[in-house]
């Protein structure tokens, strides 16, 4: 079972204590002190640059690998992450441009890939940067959600309650469980069709300029029904979380999940080309291209087993798998990158918001459904492409998009692009290659998805997870970390899982 909450926060609220079983955090400072020298700091927020290191360790986990791309990025992401949050009169909050954008809300908050942050941030030691971040979203406008939670598609409670998955507070669940369920019925009020299916402007689902839609067509979307069916899971899991009594017919959110799903494999299915895809408004026809947002509902574990075949497409470099990335549309259809260029279109160039979707869903597919159409190479393959096109003349980069065949950011010298927090990447590392399955019970689940004889060595350290310091060692020969020879997991520096080869392996907290 897990921990009680007064003794979870008593942990998190004491982590700056805690010390890292294997790594000495000391070896990576050199990383920061060379992303501080990168740039001249424009533009300050909560954490200035010259109280990064500090900040980062106090919160972060530690990664090791042979790989020193891998390694550089996954600091590098957590410095740019610290830039973004934002200190204001109500908390702090985390901004996804560091300019001011004028369609932006108040504090200059954008809605649309809150998600992201809020899986990307589960794992920080110190919980109130997110804690006041969703209180304000949801009550920060007078008691009321801030004007402009709604103004993007997005799966909050999904990701909420994934983020409890990792710190298992369930009173900061509980206590905003009436404002998530009041978003979600706002949602199918404004958004589900008469055919039951949700739908969206594609600008709306911060995906604007595809092949299949437009910024005025009200067309159902996989993305916005996968957010919707995943959003209806996780209230369920939270009621049966909470136990409240307060809290009738619950169980209505697991029906209207089971029907978003039959609606979705009924529905937006093409047969023809073994995928899920938009269907248009006008005519109720699908639309007829392959869009990389027919990997969302694999986000959610939504899908049936014999939907699958879709993956067959992510590794055709005919189709998804480019040069430079997972590209957003068929790279073979006639409209594949025929908007133009660089006003922020979703017509077949890579974007990280949809790179990292894909690999989260990637990840579930390998660990969760029995298939033969992607492997642990794969996963590593991608991203490894995702390594490498964080880049910038050089130097670490992460913006809008870029690229597919030139790796090139499509708006990489203008201000706004720059630290574009608009993505997951660390936790692809913890979750998907280094493989911490968060749960809600007690056992932990480690499957890394780093295929065989690829790396000798890695170290994730210094995870706060239920409380407790997890550590995951990786040492083919032993030689390396001198904790013993293959996988091995600890806690609190007491080890609970072993295995000598690369594979599932459990333990009890």
């Amino acid at each position: 079972m897990l921990l009680c909450v007064c003794c979870i926060a008593l942990v998190q609220s004491t982590s700056a204590q805690n010390k890292p079983f294997v790594l000495k955090q000391s070896s990576y400072k050199h990383y920061v002190d060379y992303f501080n020298k990168m740039e001249d700091e424009n533009i300050k927020q909560a954490i200035p640059n010259d109280s990064a290191w500090n900040w980062m360790q106090k919160n972060i986990p530690l990664f090791e690998c042979p790989q020193q791309n891998f390694e550089e990025i996954f600091y590098y992401r957590w410095w740019t992450l610290r830039k973004h949050i934002k200190k204001t009169e109500k908390g702090f909050v985390f901004t996804e441009f560091l300019v001011q954008r004028s369609y932006a809300d108040k504090y200059n908050l954008i809605a649309s890939a809150l998600g992201h942050h809020i899986y990307e941030s589960r794992w920080l030691h110190d919980k109130k940067y997110m804690d006041d971040n969703l209180k304000l979203w949801y009550r920060g406008n007078d008691g009321k959600p801030m004007k402009k939670l709604r103004f993007y598609s997005g799966w909050n409670e999904d990701a909420i309650y994934n983020r409890y998955l990792v710190n298992g507070d369930k009173k900061f669940v509980a206590d905003l469980l009436p404002d998530l369920e009041a978003n979600y019925r706002a949602w199918v009020s404004e958004r589900k069709g008469a055919d039951s299916l949700f739908w969206q402007y594609d600008v709306r689902d911060a995906m604007e300029e595809t092949i299949s839609g437009g910024r005025k067509e009200k067309n159902p979307r996989p993305s916005i029904n996968g957010y919707m069916y995943g959003n209806a899971v996780a209230l369920f899991k939270m009621y049966t979380l909470t136990g409240n009594p307060t809290f009738l017919d619950y169980g209505e959110y697991f029906l209207e999940s089971k029907s978003i799903k039959r609606n979705v494999q009924q529905k937006l299915w093409n047969s023809n080309h073994s995928f899920f895809e938009v269907r248009k408004e006008q005519g109720d026809t699908l639309a007829n291209v392959k869009e990389e947002i027919g990997f969302i509902p694999w986000y959610f574990n939504m899908p049936d087993s014999n939907y699958s075949l879709a993956w067959k497409s992510l590794t055709d470099t005919k189709t998804f798998c480019a040069p430079f990335g997972i590209t957003t549309a068929d790279r073979s259809h006639p409209l594949f990158r025929t908007h133009g260029c660089c006003k922020c279109e979703w017509d077949g160039a890579v974007w990280p918001f949809a790179t990292s979707q894909t690999l989260t869903a990637m990840a579930n597919l390998l660990n969760n459904y029995k298939q033969d159409y992607v492997a642990d190479s794969n996963y590593f393959s991608l991203l490894n492409t995702y390594v490498e096109s964080q880049y910038y003349r050089g130097r670490p980069y992460i913006g809008e998009y870029l690229d597919e065949k030139t790796g090139y950011w499509l708006k990489g010298d203008e201000e706004r692009s720059r630290y574009y927090n608009h993505s997951t990447f660390n936790d692809l590392i913890i979750t998907g290659l280094v493989g911490l399955r968060p749960r809600a019970d007690a056992l932990i689940e480690v499957h890394p998805l780093l295929p065989a004889n690829k790396w000798d060595w890695f170290c994730l350290d210094n995870v706060l997870y239920h409380g407790k310091i997890i550590t995951i060692i990786w040492d083919k020969t032993g030689l390396k970390y001198k904790k013993g020879k293959g996988l091995s997991v600890f806690v609190n520096g007491k080890r609970i899982a072993v295995s000598e080869k690369l594979e599932r392996v459990s333990g009890k907290i």
